[in-house]
């Protein structure tokens, strides 16, 4: 499949998806989610393919948010709201996959740069990455999940805090609310990600679908109801060839061998 906005690299298990938009510091407009989406929904139909890592391709940013450009233009309330509902769809979508996605942040993710981080299962960013949801300066609010999903990273007041005076924070800064899991310098953040995709492509991948469907849908349940969810999914993913055989294995002092079944 070609693409014009994103470079799709396979490797092994691993794929890699790069927004290719450096001259405008990998903005996103309109076309580059849909190719984004395009591209995970070939890595999720693809059962050699076990984790993809999104990233930006330079040193400057990982996305610095919309495109501008593109915003400027729309007619209308309908118009943008169709703008931001395409996002959200893409972000939903990565939501329910069954594989985890990785966000390799080299650099600024502004705006629906970090609603796109936000929307992925697990963050490294690298030590010069900055992060922001800087729309209160273009008199907007976020669009792209930016009031629903920070709250659930950082808490309601700090979120309130970035989205309301529009400032940037850096790596540190962002690892410290929780933004991000891992900072690494910026020359061993790709090393650093691919490393990390290729231990979770080790594991079990029925029982990583099933983690990632426990934690988000549970995040959504009352406590009891979370519970009893995971017991729920703790009986199927038991019940499966994979379980019989991590736990052959481990009886046997071996590695197993996992089928997907």
């Amino acid at each position: 499949m070609s693409h014009e906005h994103i470079v799709v690299a396979v490797d092994g298990p691993l794929t890699t998806i790069t927004i290719n938009r450096e001259r405008v510091r990998n903005a996103l407009n309109q076309a580059t989610i849909a190719e984004i989406r395009a591209a995970l929904q070939a890595f999720e139909a693809d059962a050699a393919q076990r984790v993809a890592m999104i990233t930006g391709a330079g040193d400057r940013a990982f996305a610095a948010g919309a495109d501008i450009s593109e915003l400027n233009v729309l007619p209308g309330a309908d118009a943008a709201r169709r703008f931001s509902e395409a996002a959200h769809e893409l972000g939903l979508f990565m939501r329910q996959m069954g594989k985890p996605v990785i966000a390799a942040i080299n650099g600024f993710a502004l705006g629906g740069g970090l609603e796109l981080a936000m929307n992925c299962d697990i963050r490294i960013a690298a030590d010069t990455a900055k992060f922001g949801q800087p729309e209160i300066n273009l008199g907007i609010i976020p669009g792209w999940g930016g009031t629903q999903r920070l709250p659930r990273l950082v808490g309601p007041a700090a979120a309130r805090l970035l989205c309301m005076t529009g400032d940037m924070i850096t790596a540190d800064e962002a690892l410290r609310l929780g933004l991000v899991e891992r900072v690494t310098p910026a020359a061993e953040l790709m090393d650093a990600a691919r490393t990390l995709a290729l231990q979770i492509a080790t594991r079990a991948p029925l029982a990583i679908a099933a983690i990632k469907q426990a934690i988000n849908r549970g995040l959504d349940m009352p406590l009891v109801e979370g519970c009893m969810y995971e017991a729920a999914l703790f009986g199927a993913i038991a019940a499966t060839d994979d379980a019989k055989e991590g736990t052959a294995a481990f009886l046997e002092k071996r590695q197993p061998t996992w089928q997907g079944r």
